[in-house]
């Protein structure tokens, strides 16, 4: 990138130098001579300004390639410090506790090893409220890394958190879940409404996790609120639900703000793989390659290679998009939505 500028100085300084010598021979030399003289000067100078000028042009375009590369971003991870760290304690509310760190080293160690240029730290459920690792995570990420944070409209004293995190932290979207029949966000009441209104007057993302059958009950506030970006995680879970309610959540692409995020994908072995290439082809045709992005494969027991897998699986279960839409989704999508790489 630096070679066409360096060139450049250098052709500026040797410009300088010549300019200087016409200017003196043209002076010692008699006036019925100077001006085919200056012709000539200037002719040579030319010559010269546009040979440097095609080396430079020349290595351009390979550098202009480059830099217009879109990012892989992962849009789904999770980190945890482990039962044994005792600077950050679960929550007690939280609905499992896992034994084992899956720290940010070593995810950044498995992005460097996979390829992966940026990825979302999605706060998880065994710290609820308590935004301590997630702060921690950022801090090593240094830039590549961004969260979500996790408050809950109806507790006492959460969602007034938001706004100082979302000021503080490098933080992306809000998640709510919608899944536990006794777990379920206040539909239809007013703190829902303010956790959603307060997300987007911070610049965030509202992140929904739930069970298709609960999808009714976030209509209303997606289209009041046309503004803030919605994300809807691991493929609108389509294999937890009676096919009217996935149909539901093909409806939302009706939705200019609502983005699909493929993510959680079932493991090949499982009965429901046979029937991920439909769902998505379906989700796919529904959002277009501008409102898709990717998630997963990073795990406590991921590798780097593992990691790199599971995108090269989805990338292949897509095939039927063209080089172009598979970019946008593994990465170029994310990168814009979460201005990662803007400085």
């Amino acid at each position: 990138m630096n070679r066409p500028a360096f060139g450049l100085r250098r052709q500026s300084a040797a410009a300088t130098a010549l300019s200087e010598r016409k200017e003196a021979v043209l002076l010692t030399t008699p006036k019925r001579r100077r001006a085919p003289l200056a012709a000539a000067v200037h002719d040579t100078v030319n010559r010269r300004k546009f040979l440097v000028m095609a080396a430079a042009c020349s290595v351009m375009p390979v550098a202009a390639a480059e830099a217009k590369r879109p990012p892989i971003v992962d849009t789904h991870t999770h980190c945890f410090a482990g039962r044994a760290d005792a600077r950050f304690p679960y929550h007690p509310r939280g609905t499992y506790q896992p034994e084992q760190p899956t720290t940010p080293e070593f995810l950044l160690k498995l992005m460097d090893g996979a390829g992966v240029d940026f990825a979302v730290v999605v706060h998880p459920e065994p710290y609820q409220d308590d935004h301590r690792y997630l702060e921690h995570c950022l801090a090593v990420g240094k830039g590549r890394l961004k969260g979500t944070v996790l408050v809950f409209a109806d507790r006492p004293g959460s969602i007034e958190q938001l706004p100082e995190l979302a000021k503080r932290l490098p933080v992306v979207t809000a998640r709510i879940h919608a899944y536990q029949p006794v777990r379920l966000p206040p539909f239809g009441k007013s703190e829902l409404r303010r956790l959603w209104q307060l997300a987007g007057d911070h610049g965030l993302a509202m992140q929904l996790h739930f069970i298709p059958e609960h999808a009714a009950g976030f209509e209303p506030l997606i289209r009041e609120f046309k503004q803030t970006r919605v994300i809807v995680d691991h493929l609108g879970r389509p294999f937890d639900a009676k096919p009217e309610h996935n149909d539901r959540i093909l409806r939302w692409a009706d939705f200019p703000n609502v983005v699909m995020k493929l993510s959680s994908l079932p493991a090949p072995a499982s009965k429901e793989a046979a029937e991920l290439p439909r769902v998505l082809r379906r989700l796919a045709d529904a959002f277009g390659p501008d409102r898709l992005i990717y998630g997963g494969g990073f795990d406590e027991k991921a590798t780097a290679e593992s990691y790199r897998r599971e995108r090269e699986r989805l990338a292949g279960l897509l095939s039927f998009l063209t080089a172009e839409a598979q970019a946008k989704l593994l990465g170029g999508n994310a990168a814009k939505l979460f201005r990662f790489g803007a400085g």
